[in-house]
């Protein structure tokens, strides 16, 4: 065994590249995953208008969105350790393709917020999906470069949605929109059948890639409980809530910009449905760059002998200062100088949400990653939810101002929460440390 390591370490670029190709396709499918849930958002200031629509109604489909979405992260995380990711994330997209065609027969807050909500139990798949892969199959120095490439996808997808919907919308009618980003996912489901198989029978991968990414996973592939006593091992293990609430702290940040900024460019800036899609995609292009910021540098650091965890936290604390430019811009006066602000957040909360989403695959054995992942999506949605349906309700009250206050401090909470909470896994040991045998 220590020969196969040396030997794949020694020349990885001989290893192959079929785990680059799968994390690509991955790409692709939180791109079609953002284009398909984004339509509504990008259409909301035109449908509020023909169906007088109030904020706190927009709130309420926007929410029904992600309750079912954060039931379905943690769900779906289990149901993917439980099925694999080719059959589950498969039998997602499907879902949420047809879904999403079909939501384009809506016409009453009703008929939107039900279709939103079958959306979000195919869509919450993705996350859960993306991160278990990159466990599987991706060693640890390079496994935030990974997740920073599937999760950018968001990113593109949330501006490709802003550039292109619109255009949909005014050429051929509003729904038919909902017709064209549906149709995006059957097209990216058989990429994923061609591309995707485990890594155990994969076959196109080579024997020295095999060995490169084994000899690089620094944690159990599995976990030493099974059944129940699995699932309460991970409940008392700190570094799982760690993991949790980081997310749950930082991820109202992004459905806040992701749900209300068309609207927000509409009702305070006096944005046309053209004029969004010439700058609503900018504030998701500096999340792309954040994404790939946070994961080579922790990366970096990685290589250069800092410790797994300490990488991942400290590129976190960081990214905490540029998300605060998100507080001043409902302030400014003007829109350009608002949009530079947003865009600067979307970055830095970019780069933390990349830490975020690599620590279950850094910290925990590989048949627990969807299923923390899930754990912590569902913390979060939870908490977006709340904070999307408070949105809606100080817009018609009051103003945007208190939300970007809101939305510009929580990620100092979060990462509060990683330095209490998350400590590196100790060897050898059991999966799941407790408070005892943790390395402080």
């Amino acid at each position: 065994m220590p020969e196969i390591a040396s030997r794949s370490t020694a020349a990885p670029r001989k290893a192959g590249r079929v785990r680059w190709w799968i994390v690509w396709t991955l790409f692709f499918s939180t791109v079609t995953n953002y284009i398909s849930r984004q339509t509504f958002s990008v259409l909301a200031p035109l449908i509020t208008a023909q169906y007088h629509l109030s904020h706190t109604d927009l709130g309420r489909i926007l929410g029904a969105f992600q309750i079912s979405y954060g039931i379905t992260w943690l769900l779906g995380g289990i149901f993917l350790d439980a099925v694999g990711t080719r059959l589950g994330l498969s039998l997602a997209v499907i879902l949420w393709s047809v879904v999403n065609i079909f939501t384009g027969f809506a016409s009453t807050v009703f008929g939107f917020a039900a279709f939103r909500f079958l959306l979000g139990i195919g869509e919450g798949f993705n996350w859960p999906a993306a991160s278990k892969t990159v466990a599987e199959w991706f060693p640890s120095q390079e496994r935030s470069v990974a997740v920073a490439i599937f999760d950018s996808g968001s990113s593109v997808g949330g501006a490709l949605a802003a550039l292109v919907i619109p255009w949909v919308a005014l050429e051929f009618g509003w729904r038919w929109s909902f017709v064209f980003s549906g149709i995006l996912g059957f097209v990216w489901l058989a990429m994923w059948l061609r591309v995707y198989h485990p890594l155990d029978r994969h076959p196109r991968v080579s024997a020295e890639e095999a060995a490169l990414i084994r000899a690089g996973q620094d944690v159990p592939r599995t976990s030493t409980g099974r059944g129940l006593e699995r699932w309460l091992d991970l409940l008392k293990n700190r570094t799982v809530w760690g993991i949790v609430l980081g997310r749950a702290l930082t991820d109202p940040i992004w459905w806040f910009y992701v749900f209300w900024l068309p609207q927000y460019l509409s009702d305070a800036r006096g944005f046309s449905l053209k004029q969004i899609a010439m700058f609503a995609w900018m504030p998701f292009i500096a999340a792309d760059i954040g994404n790939f910021t946070g994961g080579f540098i922790s990366g970096y650091c990685i290589r250069r002998g800092v410790s797994v965890v300490r990488a991942r936290t400290w590129v976190c604390a960081v990214s905490c200062l540029p998300i605060l430019a998100g507080i001043p811009a409902a302030r400014v006066h003007s829109s350009v100088a608002a949009l530079a602000l947003i865009c600067i957040a979307l970055w830095g909360y970019a780069s933390w949400s990349t830490m975020g989403l690599t620590l279950p695959s850094d910290l925990l054995p590989q048949d627990v990653v969807a299923t923390v992942t899930g754990l912590s999506g569902l913390a979060a949605a939870s908490v977006s939810t709340i904070f999307t349906f408070a949105v809606g309700i100080l817009v018609d009250r009051f103003s945007y101002g208190p939300a970007f206050v809101v939305a510009g401090l929580m990620p100092l909470f979060a990462t509060a929460c990683l330095f209490l909470l998350i400590r590196p896994p100790v060897k050898p040991g059991p999966a799941f440390p407790s408070s005892t045998n943790e390395v402080p």
